[in-house]
């Protein structure tokens, strides 16, 4: 039923409702929305005000009549041309029928404007109409339901106010009743706040908390206070190959004749050594930024905001020091994509803050390689987007939480279906047009795969990479590879306005060439002199308010409920919190007595605290993910599926939300001790049986237990028998959608052959040895093992102590490992990396011990790391044929 039919059926016979639109109250303090209705009968007009329980409509019984303004002499609709409701992009409609005067704000477009011109179609029909003025009988029936009602000249008009404590109210139930008189004491005697006296003085109008209408008012103020100042923002990306800074950068930073006000640098690539990829420490990153520093536009003076690196990627942020006294909130984020999320050879690093008025996100990412691989690298950018959280505020902020971002990087789409060589004519007639048609991130953004939202300047300079190093020459190697726009600037947000977009050739130290951007930002800057006058009026105006008022809020469901829940697979259910009352509303999820957090590990909430303007709504995202922090509570009955979420509303009460599921038990986040009882498919053991093996100290069965668990044997017969040879085995990730099919084969078994690339059997084999509540050695033997790293015979002493299966499980990876170790002329692996990543496994940090580590705690952790490395890397390289397995 649209939204007409809706109207229509709340009018009685011979009434036609002929447009209905929706529309924004505007009453200073507060937008509530509502919907508007024209209506006609025998040729006499009127409109219609009604509420809703929720926007849109969807029943007749959402809708309840507020006003009802009879077109007649009195009744006046202006298009308002005052300058400060233009802000580019709502209309505003003033309608005023007698005393009474309401301010409408509506979405351009021809709904609006067809709306519009048929309210003044029905005045055009008044004012053309002959004999006495009619006295609108056909409306007395809705004044006993709407409000109040009076006879003044030539019409009437009424006006409802419903009773807060009894709801949206119907025709037939009393409203209201007075004259016009009545209805303007009624209105508190600011004319931008319409809240009614009756109302306040029994308590029962929802307002919200005193700082939270503040918030409000100053934010649809600010453009009484702030006013704009265009900055040049310099973006430039480069990614060097591992080479060190042997050649000046000013080409490249300081080639314009006026210095920018921000420069955001990207690097890639900073360091190929396997220092840098294992333990994310290089020399690097204080040679290219003394480089940096060096090449900056020498017309100005740059203080640095921030430095962050991850591994190769490093990005620096600096601006004019003109400028740095108005930077504030400066944070800085890493996300690895690399195998397991947390290798850092790809990924992204992030800066924000905020600049005078305005937040502002560069970020700088490195991702997935090869031509083919364009879903992998659609993948990262997915990645980092979910991941890449600035937690230093509360709620943290994503990237999308910004007034403006850039991005910036290496982002490795390719140029496909097109012989390296008509790729390499085309460019040299500088035809680049055909070859943006088949470049993949022109594709892939077109299809809204990636980087929705964001925008990206015309390509007008040659492809990037691949060059031989030193030269301006094209891959000149066997691969022969076909040239590409790796090297990317994207945009997203208002006020931001490209300047140039261009290549530098002239570095040729690297197979890739660097890249820039110059943008004209808009920034806000608050005019500190106007902001104390302003808010000094919203205090006065709020001082007149006689009580405090309580916020009201509607929720959609209080009782979520998921379909079954699986081991690494989201499931997303959509909460709608929408506030009823007549001013804003802050709210938060927050902690139950005695409980950590506002919600348990396995559920995450988006946004858990926000601000909802009132006749508004803010939609909630619940989502469920069980992985390897969850599953093993949820695997031995320890924790189900199960939470009650405390919504809190700021100087109001609190409402009790329940979320259930139910979570389907997988071999991923079962212990060791208990898949080697279980000789079927992990789905076909009873759910009792699997919490008995979890929780028994002593199984007793009548089984013998295998010496390891056959789902760790199935992966690593499986890299066994077609992984040995492959490049980039345990360093390059595996597809989700593959990782998924592999959980369901071993949960499930099957007779046919295990799914997925080796990739992503490799991470999957990684991913069960993460998952089990305990590492492979015990949390308690850690210290031991870290202070024995050094010393092969001690190392040797501590493992023949692991209880048994777990020994069996470490001594069985190690052989498979030191066979992997064989092919190393294929696979390109080392002995140094494969300890390194397999030390994180079998040597894992408890939960959270990590966290937001200092530099200080980042350097000892590296220590920690490289003992871990070192503890595995004896049982790598020595002769382990004395080790009798299953004993």
């Amino acid at each position: 039923m649209d939204q007409q039919a809706i109207v229509q059926a709340k009018l009685s016979s011979g009434e036609n409702a002929i447009a209905v639109h929706e529309a924004s109250l505007m009453q200073g303090w507060v937008r509530t929305s509502r919907v508007l209705a024209l209506a006609e009968h025998d040729s006499n007009h009127a409109l219609f005000v009604f509420m809703s329980s929720r926007m849109p409509p969807l029943l007749f019984s959402d809708l309840a009549i507020e006003r009802v303004l009879p077109i007649d002499a009195d009744f006046r609709c202006e298009i308002d041309t005052d300058s400060k409701h233009q802000d580019g992009v709502d209309v505003y409609v003033n309608i005023s029928s007698h005393k009474l005067k309401l301010l409408f704000e509506m979405v351009p477009g021809i709904k609006t404007s067809n709306f519009v011109g048929e309210i003044f179609r029905a005045i055009e029909v008044f004012t053309k109409r002959r004999g006495p003025p009619p006295e609108f009988q056909w409306l007395h029936k809705y004044a006993v339901g709407a409000g109040s009602l009076s006879n003044s000249g030539s019409g009437s008009s009424w006006s409802g106010m419903d009773n807060p404590s009894r709801g949206l109210m119907e025709p037939g139930i009393d409203g209201v009743t007075g004259q016009d008189e009545s209805l303007t004491d009624a209105l508190l005697e600011s004319p931008e706040i319409s809240v009614p006296r009756q109302s306040i003085a029994k308590g029962a109008t929802p307002i919200a908390a005193r700082e939270s209408v503040i918030k409000y008012q100053m934010a649809m103020k600010e453009q009484h206070y702030t006013y704009t100042q265009v900055l040049r923002v310099f973006v430039g990306t480069w990614n060097v190959n591992g080479q060190p800074p042997t050649v000046g950068l000013s080409e490249w930073l300081a080639q314009d004749p006026e210095p920018p006000d921000i420069y955001a640098i990207g690097f890639q690539e900073l360091d190929l050594s396997k220092e840098a990829f294992l333990f994310n420490d290089t020399p690097r990153e204080e040679e290219w930024q003394e480089a940096v520093l060096n090449g900056l536009h020498k017309k100005a003076r740059y203080h640095k905001v921030a430095l962050v690196r991850l591994v190769g990627m490093m990005l620096l942020v600096f601006v004019q020091e003109q400028h740095a006294a108005y930077v504030r909130a400066v944070a800085t984020e890493t996300v690895g994509t690399g195998i397991m999320g947390k290798m850092g050879n790809k990924g992204g690093v992030g800066v924000r803050f905020d600049l005078h008025s305005t937040s502002l996100c560069f970020v700088n990412s490195h991702l997935a390689a090869h031509v083919e691989e364009y879903e992998r690298r659609n993948q990262d950018y997915h990645d980092i987007c979910s991941r890449m959280s600035f937690t230093r505020f509360l709620p943290p902020k994503g990237i999308k939480d910004h007034d403006q971002v850039y991005w910036l990087g290496d982002l490795n789409y390719r140029i496909t279906e097109l012989d390296p060589w008509l790729v390499k004519d085309y460019i040299d007639k500088g035809n680049y047009l055909p070859l943006l048609e088949y470049d993949q991130l022109h594709q892939q953004h077109g299809l809204k795969n990636v980087f929705a939202g964001y925008q990206e300047g015309n390509v007008t300079f040659r492809p990037t990479y691949k060059y031989d190093p030193g030269s301006d020459n094209w891959d000149s190697s066997e691969k022969n590879r076909a040239p590409a726009w790796c090297d990317r600037v994207l945009w997203k947000g208002d006020g931001i306005t490209q300047i140039t977009y261009r290549s530098h050739p002239e570095l040729r130290i690297s197979d890739h060439k660097p890249v820039s951007s110059l943008f004209d930002s808009q920034i806000r800057v608050i005019d500190a002199v106007k902001y104390r006058r302003i808010h000094e009026e919203v205090m006065k105006k709020l001082d007149k308010l006689e009580n405090e008022f309580l916020p009201q809020v509607m929720v959609d469901n209080t009782e979520v409920i998921f379909d079954t829940i699986h081991y690494l697979e989201s499931q997303i259910r959509d909460l709608i919190i929408a506030n009823t009352g007549q001013v804003p509303v802050t709210f938060e999820f927050i902690k139950k007595l005695d409980d950590s957090s506002y919600c348990k590990d396995w559920l995450n909430i988006e946004p858990y605290s926000g601000f909802i303007m009132p006749g508004e709504k803010c939609d909630i995202k619940l989502e469920v993910f069980v992985d390897k922090k969850s599953a093993f509570k949820l695997n031995s009955g320890e924790d189900k599926l199960y939470d009650i979420l405390v919504l809190h509303l700021e100087g109001g009460k609190d409402i009790f939300i329940t979320v259930t599921g139910t979570y389907e038990r997988s071999c991923f986040g079962s212990s060791i001790e208990a898949l080697v009882f279980i000789s079927v498919p992990v789905r076909e053991i009873p759910v009792g049986r699997l919490m008995e093996l979890e929780n028994a100290k002593e199984v007793s069965s009548t089984q013998d237990p295998y010496p390891i668990p056959k789902e760790i044997w199935f992966l690593v017969d499986h890299l066994y028998r077609h992984g040995l040879k492959q490049p980039h085995l345990f360093e390059q990730p595996g597809l989700n959608s593959e990782l998924l099919q592999i959980r369901n084969w071993l949960d499930n078994g099957s007779p046919d052959p295990m799914p997925g690339s080796i990739h992503s059997v490799a991470e999957a084999l990684l991913l069960l040895l993460e998952s089990t509540a305990e590492p492979v050695i015990p949390y308690n033997l850690h210290s031991i093992c870290l202070s024995a790293a050094s010393n092969y015979l001690q190392c040797k002493q501590i493992v023949m102590q692991l209880p048994e299966h777990r020994k069996n499980v470490f001594l069985y990876l190690c052989a498979f490992l030191q066979e992997v170790l064989c092919h190393v002329n294929e696979n390109g692996l080392d002995s140094k990396t494969v300890a390194t990543l397999f030390g994180t496994i079998f040597l894992r940090d408890p939960p959270r011990s990590r966290g937001d580590l200092s530099s200080r705690a980042r350097m000892n952790q590296q220590v920690l790391d490289r003992k871990k490395a070192n503890f595995v890397y004896h049982f790598l390289v020595n002769d382990q044929s004395d080790f009798i397995l299953g004993r």
